[in-house]
């Protein structure tokens, strides 16, 4: 997709039946909640049931890779060739708690991408070793250039497949809670609860060299 293009166009499955204000196909905000993440859910059918898998992803440009071993079994169904694995990936920050005066009215505020299409599995070499420091620097920006990049046989026991952002929508909510207007008298705190996340100090491995500086990128997580 050109650089020029702002929005991702509605699909029939991209557009919410419930709460579509809070539906956005912007592409900056979309790449901005997958590029502050690095733990998608990979959902398909595997024998007529659905599965749905937590792993790593990355982002680049309007395509996302995904890693695994080559003997897992959604890696292996994708293939090389068309039509490809029908999958969907989903995407989630949740920035706080929204705790109302009734129970009905509880939710979380938070950004979420879905992406539906079909997943190829990567077989050209040089885009599989990209999108395998791609997959490192989403989780530690700059970490792919400060370790061992694979080796062949690390490279053959791993599968990278690919999915392309065409048919993939953001849904947000934000602001305080919606209590109804006969509940605001009642004696029930109601507000957010902030959520953010954190990182501890580094802890060195035990047979580190003393000698071994803590890099920059760790420094400021």
């Amino acid at each position: 997709m050109p650089d020029t293009v702002t929005s991702y166009e509605p699909t029939e499955r991209t557009v919410p039946t419930r709460s579509r204000e809070r539906a956005s196909y912007d592409r900056e905000l979309i790449h901005s909640i997958l590029d502050t993440a690095y733990l998608c859910h990979l959902g398909f059918v595997r024998d007529g049931a659905p599965v749905v898998l937590p792993t790593l992803y990355a982002r680049v440009g309007d395509r996302l890779y995904v890693h695994g071993s080559t003997g897992s079994r959604p890696l292996r169904m994708t293939g090389a060739a068309d039509p490809g694995l029908p999958v969907c990936l989903t995407v989630t920050h949740v920035d706080g708690l929204v705790l109302a005066r009734s129970a009905f009215h509880h939710s979380m505020n938070y950004r979420s991408v879905m992406v539906h299409g079909p997943a190829h599995q990567v077989t050209d070499p040089q885009e599989k070793r990209a999108a395998l420091d791609a997959l490192v620097d989403q989780v530690v920006p700059g970490r792919a250039l400060d370790s061992r990049p694979a080796n062949p046989k690390e490279l053959a026991a791993t599968a990278v497949i690919r999915l392309d952002l065409t048919e993939v929508s953001a849904k947000v909510r934000s602001g305080p809670p919606n209590d109804d207007p006969e509940d605001l008298d009642l004696p029930y705190w109601a507000g957010v609860v902030p959520l953010t996340p954190s990182y501890g100090r580094p802890v060195p491995a035990e047979d580190l060299a003393p000698s071994t500086a803590l890099p920059d990128y760790l420094t400021v997580l």
